[in-house]
């Protein structure tokens, strides 16, 4: 009987680490889709953000783990299974990888007011922004980038705008000066009209050569000589 008794615990041990077994292996076909990372209303902010924060980076759904780190290293693994589910809809940072701020969309449920608060809480202690965004009731991207970059950055970035607006309307207006003293300069219409008299006229007629040449072309050293000077041609002796 104690022989019968031992036997069956033992089988069912021997099952019970295949069944373990199993889990563990990895399957050749993984039973998993692709699904989109955002939903319909989460898609909205996220266009809006990538508008406001055109010089950051906006991240979808990463975990505040992937940005903080404990004071203390030993307590690490402590905290990282507190903390290792919690995440905000978008995080923004610059391109140093520094993160400003972290957006969060409530569902249609909304958000529970413990999770903002502990959010809220944690990334305020490491000096990052914390929003809860409403897609139908966004605000203005001025008013978010100042929240998450500060005041002084935006007013540097809007002195920054209307330096740079100034000197393209400058350019503009230099180079539509140009373009309108270059077509001044270009030839008008009684320049063709003599011109082409010119190219009509019987080519055997001193008296067209001289009319038109005399207006139109300056002498060169081709008909005067160089040093330019007067004097009559006399026969060679």
């Amino acid at each position: 009987m104690a022989v019968s008794g031992a036997l069956g615990a033992y089988a069912y041990a021997i099952r019970l680490k295949k069944q373990e077994q199993s889990k563990r292996r990895i399957p050749r076909k993984w039973p998993l889709v692709v699904r989109a990372m955002v939903n319909s209303r989460e898609r909205l902010v996220w266009r809006w953000m990538l508008r406001a924060f055109q010089d950051h980076h906006v991240m979808v759904k990463l975990p505040v783990t992937r940005f903080t780190m404990p004071q203390v290293r030993e307590e690490g693994q402590h905290w990282f299974q507190i903390l290792g589910g919690v995440y905000c809809t978008f995080t923004v940072c610059n391109n140093d990888g520094q993160v400003v701020g972290c957006v969060d969309v409530p569902g249609p449920q909304g958000l529970s007011l413990s999770n903002q608060t502990l959010k809220h809480t944690l990334l305020s202690q490491c000096n990052v922004r914390y929003w809860v965004v409403d897609p139908e009731h966004l605000p203005s991207v001025s008013t978010i980038r100042a929240a998450f970059l500060g005041e002084q950055a935006v007013m540097k970035e809007e002195l920054e705008r209307v330096r740079t607006e100034t000197e393209f309307n400058q350019t503009r207006a230099n180079l539509k000066a140009a373009l309108i003293r270059q077509r001044n300069n270009q030839p008008t219409a009684s320049d063709f009209a003599r011109l082409e008299a010119l190219m009509s006229a019987d080519p055997h007629s001193h008296d067209a050569y001289d009319s038109q040449l005399s207006t139109t072309w300056k002498h060169d050293s081709f008909v005067a000589p160089l040093d330019s000077r007067s004097g009559e041609l006399t026969e060679g002796r």
